[in-house]
């Protein structure tokens, strides 16, 4: 898959997020129109994981994580930025969000849970904050952030 393939992907789903509040709701709504089994769910699934195997998906390695900036916030992706990581078992750093952020979970070793989710969406509403962590196995986690904003802590 091309990079430029998974941009349409991802900016097809943005399109349908962009300007809704990041609460429970579009929680709700991501893992029913989005959720595991869904077209669009295996479509952004198999675009992680192609990815990571043509090496411009995760292209860096920090703390046992593997992580990579895809795309940075523009307007074809409706003020989103994209982020994708490889975790397995392993907690990574705090950080907090500004803005919010829109995560996709997708398991791929054993029942891998993201912040003791199971697969599909997660939404952190603005000024969240977490150490994301995977349990139970390992997982690519998508990360949509607005207009990109994520900032570390030391916590």
């Amino acid at each position: 898959m091309s990079k430029e393939s998974f941009h349409q992907i991802v900016a097809d789903v943005t399109s349908q997020i962009a300007g809704r509040p990041l609460d429970d709701e579009l929680d709700r709504w991501l893992n029913t129109v989005h959720g595991v089994g869904s077209e669009s769910y295996e479509r952004l699934k198999e675009a992680c994981i192609d990815g990571v195997a043509e090496g411009w998906l995760c292209e860096r390695e920090g703390g046992g994580i593997k992580y990579g900036r895809v795309f940075k916030a523009e307007d074809e992706l409706h003020r989103f930025s994209v982020d994708v990581v490889d975790m397995k078992d392993i907690q990574g750093p705090h950080h907090t969000h500004p803005n919010g952020e829109v995560d996709l979970i997708m398991p791929l070793e054993g029942d891998a849970t993201f912040d003791g989710r199971p697969a599909g969406w997660c939404v952190y509403p603005p000024g969240s904050a977490h150490h994301p962590t995977v349990a139970q196995g390992r997982a690519l986690v998508l990360y949509l952030l607005p207009e990109g904003q994520i900032q570390f802590t030391k916590t």
